[in-house]
């Protein structure tokens, strides 16, 4: 997940599983959509055998197969699709998925920096995973391993000069799969009760304002090479915000 179309796909993606978001009520961390109509038995079935996969797939240290399975972003998302079903995550029929996604994220956490694995990519992903998981999952290490990573998050923005974020906690310039990877994290994090400073999210907002075009789409690092996933990305920020009624939206 080093490259720029890796984290497009991946940050597409999330605008794909939070796209009932206009719906008020929520999950716990306030970004997942709480289903509220029938859904389709097509759909389900579809759903369901996706997580059956996941499940059967998952290694007992909680990975899958290939190098992109070990990264911690990547079982971030497969945390979040199956806590999207609605099961009882402690003792429902994907507890035990839950359980090793989770002891896996947080053995790949830095006990003293925060830092989840080894890119603000898998950091980010991981930390929306566990903003998730946070109030639904009954584990005492998810509070104290969440806010740590805000901190870090914190931390790397304080130090771009950009008021974005990249590839490292130390980096000095930004791109918007990154940033809004970052700002969806903490809209999760604060939503679950982990204070987030207002700067945060204005200082990461501008960042992401400065690569829309004058069309409204977004690019990498900069308005130039608009495209519609980074343009997904920049909405959904925005959508987060609620900044819905504003022009640029």
């Amino acid at each position: 997940m080093n490259t720029h179309s890796a984290g497009a796909f991946l940050l597409f993606f999330f605008c794909v599983l939070t796209a009932g978001g206009a719906d008020p009520r929520r999950d716990v961390a306030g970004i997942m959509p709480v289903r509220t109509e029938t859904v389709p038995v097509q759909v389900e079935s579809m759903y369901l055998k996706g997580l059956s996969f996941l499940q059967n797939a998952q290694k007992a240290d909680g990975s899958y197969e290939d190098n992109e399975g070990r990264q911690p972003g990547i079982i971030g998302f497969c945390l979040m699709s199956v806590l999207a079903h609605g099961d009882d995550p402690n003792a429902g029929p994907y507890a035990t998925m839950v359980r090793r996604c989770l002891n896996y994220i947080l053995s790949k956490q830095n006990s003293g920096s925060g830092y989840i694995g080894d890119t603000m990519y898998n950091h980010g992903f991981a930390t929306l995973a566990l903003a998730e998981a946070y109030g639904m999952v009954r584990d005492d290490r998810i509070g104290p391993a969440l806010q740590k990573a805000v901190a870090l998050t914190l931390t790397a923005q304080k130090k771009n000069k950009t008021g974005g974020w990249r590839y490292a906690p130390d980096s000095t310039d930004a791109d918007s799969t990154v940033t809004g990877c970052q700002i969806v994290s903490l809209y999760a994090a604060r939503n679950a009760g982990i204070p987030v400073p207002d700067e945060a999210f204005e200082r990461g907002l501008k960042y992401m304002a400065s690569c829309r075009d004058n069309k409204g789409g977004y690019g990498y690092t900069g308005p130039s090479g608009p495209r519609v996933t980074l343009t997904a990305i920049g909405s959904l920020t925005l959508s987060l915000a609620r900044q819905k009624s504003d022009p640029s939206f």
